[in-house]
């Protein structure tokens, strides 16, 4: 649907409260995409991580995520290299392979905000993580084999964990070659 038939109800710094009829939801302006990274190391284990999310006023344990087109001079940013730089910013990892997986709403009756998962293999730490001066990620390295006990047992203890996280255990228990496109760093 266009843009054109939005009215604005109130807008802010990086999001806006918008009506398309009798539907009122959030668009962020200042971005071109959003990434959503399933990033696993060669010994099995997935990169998570944890931040305090002030709409919640929890942590939350999620999968490493960014937006692109967000940064001045940058705005033609593709999604993959968005993925490379969030990647590295958030977890300290880069990654050899960049493979886009599939796109969807983040929210559908909330925002018309799309997150593009990636999955993101042949890492190598090179960095500290932690995420850029606004942030305090905490970066978790998860053995797949442990996953769901490990999700439970923060759960159980007052974080809340991000479902997006099952998405991304979806694709890497159904990772097959045929499956989305093909999107090199």
């Amino acid at each position: 649907m266009s843009r054109s038939h939005l009215e604005t109800l109130h807008a802010g710094r990086h999001l806006s409260l918008v009506r398309r009829g009798h539907w009122e939801f959030a668009t962020r302006h200042g971005a071109t995409g959003v990434v959503g990274l399933i990033a696993v190391t060669d010994d099995a284990k997935m990169l998570l991580v944890e931040q305090l999310r002030p709409p919640l006023g929890k942590r939350v344990i999620e999968l490493p995520a960014g937006l692109s087109g967000d940064i001045a001079g940058e705005e033609a940013e593709s999604l993959a290299t968005a993925a490379q730089r969030e990647l590295l910013e958030e977890t300290g990892y880069e990654a050899q392979e960049v493979r886009l997986l599939t796109e969807g709403p983040s929210s559908a009756g909330l925002t018309d905000e799309m997150i593009s998962f990636f999955l993101m293999t042949g890492l190598t730490k090179t960095g500290a993580g932690g995420g850029d001066a606004s942030e305090d990620i905490l970066v978790h390295e998860v053995p797949l084999a442990a996953m769901p006990e490990w999700l439970e047992e923060r759960r159980q203890s007052g974080w809340a964990i991000d479902p997006k996280i099952y998405v991304g255990l979806f694709w890497i228990q159904h990772n097959s070659r045929s499956t989305g496109d093909n999107d090199r760093a």
